[in-house]
């Protein structure tokens, strides 16, 4: 009697029902491989929160799996940004990717003191790869970075096609397209399952080729009379590069500005796949040395965010770098979901310093990166999939996804609408959904804190952020009678300097509390204070400030 295959699991740990840290486990038996390790930006009721790394605790708990290795599919944050937490809890696992992905992770892993705690393995588009018992074959796709490639899994039960993110785009910068041919060969031999980039999957059309900014730019390079600022994603290798091109064109020198940014320039220009001669970049600090007319800086931080380079420039920050009268700053990036307000908020701040700023719609300076509607289309006709699972994208992407899918001819029970920790089968007899559900949620990182913080510290940051706080500390004799005045203490919530009636209120609130709970000890005279001064404040000011007290007894 012949042995019964296992069977396959697919499992998404991360990228199915949001925007980011995209990451999925493909198991068969105790043999286990990952495709991306990503981040995910925190939305904005996120308070102090860095970035988001998937919640991969499953992987750690089994113990009898065996992980072969981590396959990338290309080198932007949310695939790559969560190496360094992954490779800390899985030492000596190999890791598999792109020449530019491979040098992006080894900066990460370098920063994170972990290079010695996994190898490194290279490969080129189109190469096949063997991780444990499992074969892949890789493909090229064009995106926004090079380097970028899906995958053909051929497992016991059929081929598997993961896409990465990808469009079909036949004027790319770089000139490489993305393999028709390798797509039409994993047709004729029967595709299983299409693992579908659900990005742009509410968008009509054809995502617009990268050649079209190459005109946008120039038009900005030759009207321009300061400097010229862009801002783009740290790891869009191709847009530098098209920036590079630009400004050797107008005899202008480049200067980079962030420091993830610099690491990548650095190597990117080492392994060969940015082309700027060496006298043509020159040191941030030394940029004042030149006429404004003849730098352009490249920058991070085309999202907004607080801490990169021109969240610094918008609010003055930056330690060798101020926004001059006449600079033209260009956001050479499509708006996150979520980032919407600190975007627009930023580059009202740009404005209000002086510079003239350019961003999408007002000029086509960047196009996406992802598959628009009908190269979705495409790729389910080049692949003829008999299955099909959206991934990569928000669940109202993931559905828009799975309509165009029903709409190409795939069946409606074939197609697949998960969301993280929701398993995927697939034996002899096909695939399909699972009511099993592991864990998907968030494990936020906090500075150097991974984990230790969750949805109550939030609110409390809510609370701060909205009404502040309020500390009264009294001191009591050994009876618990008051001694001299209770000091106050306030911050976000009222202008002690200014608020005397209320702060004669409070010192009445704490003399009349203490007075009448003498004989309470044990913390539950801190707690009746704390609920006698929280009631008296909102009866006043309509606000709930964070009240905290503090008894010492003498």
């Amino acid at each position: 009697m012949a042995k019964t295959k296992p069977k396959l699991r697919i499992v998404p740990i991360g990228g199915c029902g949001e925007i980011g840290k995209n990451m999925t486990l493909f198991e068969y038996g105790r043999d286990a491989f990952i495709i991306d390790t990503g981040v995910m930006f925190p939305a904005n009721d996120m308070l102090g929160v860095d970035y988001i790394i998937p919640d991969f605790r499953y992987i750690l708990e089994r113990k009898d799996l065996i992980l072969h290795g981590i396959v990338y599919t290309h080198g932007h944050e949310d695939h790559t940004g969560a190496v360094s937490h992954v490779i800390d809890q899985f030492r000596k696992v190999p890791i598999y990717a792109t020449p530019l992905t491979a040098a992006l992770l080894e900066v990460k892993l370098r920063d994170a003191r972990l290079s010695n705690e996994t190898t490194i393995n290279v490969f080129k588009p189109g190469d096949t790869i063997t991780v444990g018992p499992f074969t892949l074959e890789s493909y090229h796709v064009t995106h926004s970075i090079p380097d970028c490639v899906g995958f053909g899994i051929n497992t016991p039960h059929g081929l598997i096609v993961y896409s990465g993110d990808y469009k079909f785009d036949n004027t790319p910068i770089d000139g490489k397209r993305t393999d028709y041919a390798k797509l039409a060969e994993f047709s004729r031999r029967g595709v299983l399952m299409l693992m579908g980039d659900s990005t742009n999957s509410e968008k009509p059309g054809w995502t617009q080729s990268e050649i079209i900014v190459n005109a946008a730019f120039d038009d900005i390079f030759r009207d321009a009379k300061g400097r010229i600022i862009v801002a783009t994603f740290a790891s869009h290798i191709s847009r530098i590069q098209q920036v590079a091109n630009l400004a050797r064109r107008y005899g202008r020198k480049l200067a980079i500005a962030g420091h993830s940014m610099r690491e990548n320039v650095k190597t990117s220009l080492k392994i060969g796949l940015l082309d700027i001669p060496d006298d043509m970049i020159v040191e941030l600090d030394r940029i004042s040395s030149y006429q404004p007319q003849s730098i352009v800086i490249m920058a991070t931080g085309s999202q907004g965010e607080p801490t990169a380079v021109l969240g610094r420039l918008a609010t003055g920050q930056h330690r060798s770098l101020d926004v001059m009268e006449g600079d033209t700053i260009v956001l050479s990036s499509h708006t996150i979901p979520g980032n919407e307000e600190t975007v627009s908020r930023t580059i009202n701040r740009l404005f209000q310093r002086g510079a003239e700023v350019i961003y999408d719609p007002i000029a086509p300076v960047h196009v996406s990166g992802h598959a628009n509607q009908e190269e979705m289309r495409l790729l389910m006709s080049l692949t003829n999939t008999k299955f099909f699972m959206p991934i990569h994208g928000e669940l109202r992407h993931l559905r828009a996804h799975a309509r165009l899918a029903m709409q190409s001819g795939i069946q409606p029970q074939n197609v697949f609408v998960v969301e993280n920790g929701q398993v995927i089968e697939v034996d002899r007899h096909g695939a399909r959904m699972t009511n099993e559900r592991i864990p998907g949620g968030y494990v936020f990182v906090d500075g150097s804190g991974v984990g230790d913080i969750g949805r109550a510290v939030f609110r409390d940051r809510e609370i701060l952020a909205r009404d502040g706080f309020m500390m009264v500390v009294a001191t009591v004799d050994a009876d618990g009678r008051l001694i001299g005045d209770p000091e106050i203490i306030s911050r976000g919530f009222i202008y002690l300097k200014d608020a005397d009636e209320l702060l004669e209120q409070t010192k009445s609130t704490v003399i009349e509390v203490l007075n009448s709970t003498r004989q309470i000890r044990n913390g539950r005279r801190r707690d009746r204070l704390q609920e006698a001064l929280s009631r008296m404040l909102y009866n006043e000011t309509k606000r709930r400030p964070m009240v905290f007290s503090l008894i010492n007894e003498r």
